[in-house]
């Protein structure tokens, strides 16, 4: 199976969801469709049309928002009342500001999976459907094994040392506070190669195969600001939930009855397959899929054929 078409947007709009925040929202396919709403990773990624194409646009009913900060979401960076329950209650104000029904689908991977993971715990009748990719809960050793180390830094050393080179030695016992001072200092060179350097460091060990041109995404200013600051941020503030909540079996148990399928990267780096596993062993009701030949990236071959196939499954749902 593969992605379908690239479609642009039947309706765009923003909603003010806060005194601060004004978010993006793009609508494609089916305005009568069955609802669906990506939700971006990061925190910090923004959308872009081509995540649309998991779905099936006779079927569904695409919605695609930029969490607070990102993407065309206004203001840009903003870390102003930017927390995971204030993106839960986002996600339902878009909702009911739409005039869905009582349920929708939900789809999101790596950060993206966080926040679908929280916002189906925090409303768990609202869900008619999960589909999960690269799982990250936020936990303090998920974090450790990819920003601090050891643990991604043994398979990419290279891209390693560039993304230490920014911080000096003395700080580097706990990296994510020392990126965050940077990115939310006032020295704007300082921030600005803090948040290329950050950048960098995950576009290059998101794919089984190192892609320079993903990589140079992390050249862009306006995205690498917003996607480090944001990140940092989160990652900073434990993702402002305590360590392991999203895989407490008291919460696993709210979505238990959610049809749901977990797609995970045999050597994804960035979010390690033991937090899909820990997941799957909690849920064991979710079908779990692993990918053989992928590393973290949604745009892998398999990872993207597994996700289509899920979402044209959940498509047929009564």
């Amino acid at each position: 199976m593969s992605l379908y078409p690239v479609i642009k947007p039947y309706k765009t709009e923003f909603l003010k969801v806060s005194d601060v925040h004004n978010i993006s929202i793009s609508q494609y396919g089916n305005p009568t469709g069955k609802p669906v709403v990506f939700v971006h990773g990061g925190p910090g990624g923004g959308c872009d049309d081509k995540d649309a194409r998991r779905f099936n646009p006779d079927k569904y009913r695409i919605v695609l928002f930029d969490q607070r900060g990102s993407g065309k979401s206004t203001p840009p960076s903003s870390l102003v009342d930017n927390t995971t329950q204030h993106l839960i209650d986002d996600i339902e104000k878009i909702r009911e500001h739409l005039q869905i029904g009582d349920k929708w689908h939900v789809f999101g991977g790596s950060w993206g999976s966080t926040l679908s993971l929280a916002y189906a715990q925090a409303h768990p009748d609202r869900i008619k459907s999960l589909t999960l990719r690269g799982i990250f809960t936020l936990r303090k050793c998920e974090l450790d094994f990819f920003y601090q180390g050891p643990g991604t830094s043994f398979l990419f050393p290279d891209q390693w040392d560039e993304y230490i080179a920014v911080i000096p030695e003395e700080e580097r016992g706990d990296m994510v506070k020392a990126y965050y001072k940077r990115l939310t200092g006032t020295d704007e060179k300082v921030r600005a190669e803090a948040g290329r350097a950050w950048s960098r460091w995950e576009m290059a060990t998101s794919r089984l195969h190192v892609d320079p041109e993903y990589i140079a995404r992390a050249d862009e200013p306006g995205f690498a600001d917003a996607f480090a600051r944001i990140e940092s941020h989160y990652f900073v503030n434990a993702g402002f939930m305590p360590d392991g909540e999203l895989l407490k079996k008291e919460n696993i148990d709210k979505i238990r009855h959610i049809p749901t399928v977990i797609v995970q990267g045999r050597y994804d780096v960035v979010c390690p397959a033991t937090t899909a596993w820990e997941l799957h062993k909690q849920f064991p009701e979710a079908e779990f899929i692993i990918i053989p030949d992928a590393g973290h990236s949604a745009i892998e071959a398999g990872t993207e054929k597994e996700l289509v196939k899920a979402t044209d499954k959940f498509a047929d749902l009564a």
